[in-house]
């Protein structure tokens, strides 16, 4: 399969939403990125549609019709009828005017070919009587039966689809030319690939649009005068029946739209409970003007519905009905080779995702998958990984969280803006003499703390870190923090105990006063000893003066 689809890797963002819009799951996520699988994309460009990132882009191919247009062959586009629901107000002369200017050689209707195919699927109905027909103008709903339903690959319509059935027209009359289709559609692309040698290139309108606005080219807004061709309504649903002529005896019509609705009725087919039918099938809802360009750009199913309706007319292209063989187109089953676990294998990765018992496995669809045990599947083939599942990773998260919350020794508790308290731990319980946490869960904090203190970290805008509190009716001192999250709206207390602390300070101080006290009163009886012994020596001094100075005189006077 031709790599249609291409992703901006620096885009994704690990959303999922494009595995969960796909209908057949073929997108694998690998180091957070999703990465489309060729082999089993049916290129319904979905993923494309939904990407609010815009990650998905499709392979443009403007350059390489450049490269024909400056060859010597001619290039000639088949356009899609779908045009006038995506140009409001531009009629086909309108459009063949534009392209000529871009170099094309000459533009005709892809209605044409509609009309050639249309008639082969009443042929086939009238002669060959089979038992069920599906349509096989839509190249994802062939890819869906391919690779998806090959038992009923005998069911689908053995014939070319309206561009391919067109462009072989148009080498038919105009040898040796290239062929380039225009139209709403990412398969088209892949389908002209696959089957060489009829559709040279496939631009989708956005193509178109971005090549003429970079020529600076403008539409000219103007309708045509009578419309001529009754099946220009294909691409809508329900159109290809109404350009048949439904005269097969027997045979219900109908048209079903959407791979979702398609998948159940190949369900329905498959099992046996449909029988002598026509069924017109459509990947995109509303069938082509419904398609991944036009739905991201330009969706308006009940506009372009009447936008398609008003240009197409109630006669059909005069032309030549070629032999069935030269519109003749065969389809063979693509197989896919996924490996199949086995229970036990399933098993085992749904333990792993935490998931022990049946009512375990929510089957909530946000991984992307319908259920828990698809999931399992897709991670046994390399598709998907464990982290995707949102349960799993909210209870592993809330798990952790909780588990430092229920552990730490510091009592935590969170309050909404009105005060009440949303979450308290065992810490917490204890400090405050607290049995239960539904004791007070969803109670004013005033209840069991002075709120004070979180009003004012609400009114201040500032925080407060480590004050330290006495908490008196708890008889307890706190080292407090308080934390305003207003991206949550919630305020968070953290309180550290520091009771014992404090009460081995107070206790430290206390010796420390009683021991200054007594060295106070030691220091003052020394004082008084030592005046007394002062006081004493002094008497004692003055006395041995006397004798002294009196035993000198009368040496003296000796």
């Amino acid at each position: 399969m031709q790599d249609c689809l291409t992703l901006k890797k620096s885009n994704c963002k690990n959303c999922y939403k494009c595995i969960r819009h796909c209908p057949v799951k073929s997108i694998r996520f690998s180091g957070n990125q999703a990465h489309i699988i060729n082999n089993e994309c049916i290129l319904c460009g979905q993923c494309f549609v939904v990407c609010p990132q815009n990650a998905k882009e499709i392979v443009d191919e403007t350059e390489k019709v450049r490269v024909f247009l400056q060859g010597e062959e001619p290039v000639i586009v088949s356009l899609a009828p779908s045009f006038v629901a995506n140009y409001d107000g531009v009629g086909f002369a309108a459009m063949r005017e534009a392209l000529l200017k871009l170099g094309f050689a000459d533009v005709e209707e892809t209605a044409i070919g509609a009309t050639l195919v249309k008639n082969e699927y009443d042929r086939i109905l009238r002669e060959d009587r089979r038992d069920i027909l599906i349509s096989s103008c839509c190249h994802s709903v062939n890819l869906l039966i391919q690779k998806y339903f090959p038992t009923a690959l005998q069911y689908l319509a053995d014939v070319l689809s309206p561009m391919q059935a067109h462009c072989r027209e148009i080498k038919m009359h105009h040898p040796g030319a290239k062929t380039v289709f225009i139209g709403p559609c990412v398969a088209k692309k892949d389908e002209a690939e696959h089957y060489k040698g009829l559709v040279d290139a496939v631009l989708t309108f956005e193509e178109l649009s971005r090549w003429l606005e970079s020529e600076k080219i403008e539409l000219r807004r103007e309708m045509d005068e009578n419309p001529q061709s009754h099946t220009r309504l294909f691409p809508t649903t329900g159109g290809i029946l109404k350009t048949m002529a439904q005269d097969a005896p027997g045979y219900t019509y109908l048209a079903i739209d959407g791979v979702q609705n398609c998948i159940q009725a190949l369900r329905d087919i498959e099992s046996g409970k449909v029988h002598r039918c026509f069924i017109e099938m459509s990947a995109c809802v509303g069938s082509c003007i419904g398609g991944p360009v036009m739905e991201k750009y330009h969706r308006s199913p009940v506009k372009d519905y009447m936008a398609v309706s008003g240009f197409a007319g109630e006669r059909d292209f005069q032309i030549e009905q070629p032999d069935f063989m030269a519109l003749c187109k065969s389809f063979s089953p693509i197989v896919l080779d996924s490996p199949k676990p086995s229970e036990y294998e399933i098993n085992s990765i749904l333990r792993q995702m935490g998931k022990f018992k049946p009512s375990q496995e929510l089957n909530c669809g946000s991984c992307g998958y319908d259920t828990c045990r698809e999931k399992a599947i897709a991670i046994y083939q390399g598709k998907a990984e464990i982290s995707m599942c949102l349960p799993y990773l909210k209870d592993r998260a809330e798990s952790f969280s909780d588990n430092i919350v229920r552990n730490t020794p510091n009592a935590l508790i969170v309050l909404n803006e009105s005060l009440e308290v949303q979450q308290i731990n065992k810490a917490a319980k204890k400090i405050m003499n607290l049995n239960s946490s539904a004791d007070v869960m969803g109670e004013p904090v005033i209840r069991i703390l002075d709120p004070t203190v979180f009003m004012n970290v609400m009114s201040s805008g500032k925080n407060v870190v480590n004050q330290r509190q006495y908490l008196a009716e708890y008889k307890r001192y706190v080292d407090q923090t308080v934390v305003h999250d207003k991206e949550s709206h919630l305020l968070i207390c953290i309180m550290r105990d520091v009771s014992d602390e404090e009460r081995e300070r107070e206790k430290k101080e206390s010796i420390s006063r009683q021991t200054i006290e007594v060295a106070d009163k030691v220091v003052d009886k020394q004082m008084r000893i030592v005046q007394e012994i002062a006081s004493l020596l002094g008497e004692t001094a003055a006395e041995t003066k006397i004798a002294l100075t009196k035993l000198k005189e009368s040496i003296s006077n000796e």
